[in-house]
């Protein structure tokens, strides 16, 4: 099982992950980022909305909050207003992580899917899926910013960490 200082490592990457893909999405007009992509949730907005809104919903989880709605995607949020949205949730997320102790990725939690249908699995393995899942749509995001001729940002984790020597 993975450790929690190893999920923080990878929880601190993925909000610099998300900083950049909001960056370039900074640069696109709302036409741009209400085209549909037929890749994903369909439009750049709506994948940034659906990063949040997965974070959100893997945040509440990995807390036990117990429930299956999952937020609408339907929003015209501004990127400034999810830029907020982001660094809001990651300050909770990140006090909450604060009061883990190693032991707790083991603590098995319930939760919901968005189907309704009710779950078992240890923290560990839901803090991985939560990083896992802003993965995936990250991919599609840089994909989308690529497509609309947008600035997209390098989001390979040894392009972060690499020096040169």
């Amino acid at each position: 099982m993975i450790d929690i200082a190893t999920i923080r490592i990878l929880i601190e990457y993925t909000d610099w992950s998300n900083a950049r893909l909001l960056e370039g999405a900074g640069t696109c007009s709302d036409e741009q980022l209400d085209r549909d992509l037929q890749i994903g949730p369909g439009t750049l907005r709506r994948i940034l909305l659906h990063i949040y809104n997965g974070e959100l919903v893997w945040f509440n989880r990995w807390r036990g909050v117990v429930e299956n709605k999952w937020p609408s995607e339907q929003e015209k949020v501004s990127i400034a207003e999810l830029r907020v949205r982001f660094e809001i949730n990651a300050r909770e997320r990140d006090r909450w992580l604060g009061t883990l102790s190693p032991q707790d990725a083991a603590r098995v939690q319930r939760y919901r899917d968005s189907k309704g249908s009710l779950f078992e699995a240890p923290l560990g393995d839901m803090l991985v899926q939560g990083v896992m899942h802003t993965k995936h749509h990250q991919a599609q995001g840089v994909n989308a910013l690529k497509r609309l001729g947008a600035p997209w940002p390098e989001l390979d984790y040894m392009y972060r960490v690499r020096k040169p020597i």
